[in-house]
């Protein structure tokens, strides 16, 4: 049980970017062959990528196992309370990567690629880029973006620029939203737990928060209205979804502003007036992206 919290498998979450292909890459309707294979392959590369970002989570609490004790949460880590030794958790660490490594190259090679460059990343931003004020935000939001490009490498599909720009955004914006969290449990406390939260100031992250949500809402605006869009679903219409994805950032940025969660993941997995917003802009995207296969086979159902 304690190696499966070191794991932190509710943090698996994260991963869904690697879904986001399936979707707008339209490969949820056709010939079931293709479709139980486009899903099993994201599948496949959620499991990889699951297994990767837990080596790294154990891999940082090693590093963070003494300042962990000063968070009001994180000193009940097993490895920070000693539960878990440092050598078990090393080699689970490397057995969670190696894992990671060999399925993801049996799945597709150009995945070991990308998941080989996420743990060297990472374990860069463990070690030293963490540290680094703003730097350490955006080190992790790249972390993201090679999570979509691994779901379009997997499932066969293109990836627009745009929805790449409009997830570095969307990252950083939660990227922001953790450090503003961590301000507000930490207080006094904060730079001793984390450096970089003392370069941090509420103003400075509610004006970083402003800038990267309005940049991942332009983003996919600008994605929406593109010519290439138009060509692969036939029509522009994911613009008016516009209403859920500002009622999602709206109520994310509001309730992080005001520590009522200790961080993203908490307010996703707990905060159902944001679930339900969120699921209605996938269903909604769905039936947009899909409303030409749809009738395509609703046609095909009448005519019998």
């Amino acid at each position: 049980m304690k190696f499966l919290q070191i794991m932190r498998p509710l943090h698996w979450t994260k991963n869904m970017f690697v879904f986001a292909a399936l979707i707008f890459g339209r490969k949820l309707l056709g010939p079931i062959d293709e479709v139980l294979l486009a899903v099993g392959s994201a599948v496949g590369g959620f499991f990889c990528f699951s297994l990767a970002a837990s080596a790294i989570y154990i891999f940082n609490d090693i590093i963070d196992r003494k300042t962990d004790l000063l968070h009001p949460e994180k000193y009940k880590r097993p490895i920070a309370t000693g539960s878990v030794t440092v050598g078990s958790a090393a080699v689970m660490s490397a057995l969670c990567a190696v894992v990671a490594i060999v399925c993801s190259y049996l799945l597709i090679r150009e995945l070991a690629i990308i998941v080989l460059m996420y743990i060297g990343l990472m374990i860069l931003y463990s070690l030293l880029l963490k540290r680094v004020m703003i730097l350490d935000c955006v080190v992790i939001s790249i972390g993201f973006c090679l999570r979509a490009v691994a779901g379009a490498v997997v499932v066969g599909v293109f990836i627009s620029p745009w929805l790449i720009i409009c997830t570095f955004a969307l990252c950083l914006f939660l990227g922001f939203s953790k450090r503003r969290s961590e301000i507000a449990q930490l207080r006094e406390d904060s730079e001793s737990f984390r450096k970089t939260l003392g370069g941090y100031t509420p103003e400075l992250l509610a004006h970083m928060l402003d800038v990267t949500s309005g940049l991942a809402v332009v983003c996919f605006l600008l994605y929406a209205m593109d010519d290439r869009t138009r060509g692969l679903f036939g029509t522009n219409n994911l613009v008016y979804t516009t209403p859920l994805v500002l009622y999602c950032v709206f109520r994310f940025s509001a309730l992080i502003q005001k520590a009522r969660y200790s961080g993203p993941v908490q307010l996703i997995l707990h905060d159902w007036p944001f679930q339900i917003g969120f699921v209605l802009w996938v269903l909604t995207c769905i039936g947009i992206i899909y409303a030409n296969k749809f009738g395509n086979i609703f046609g095909n159902i009448w005519a019998y």
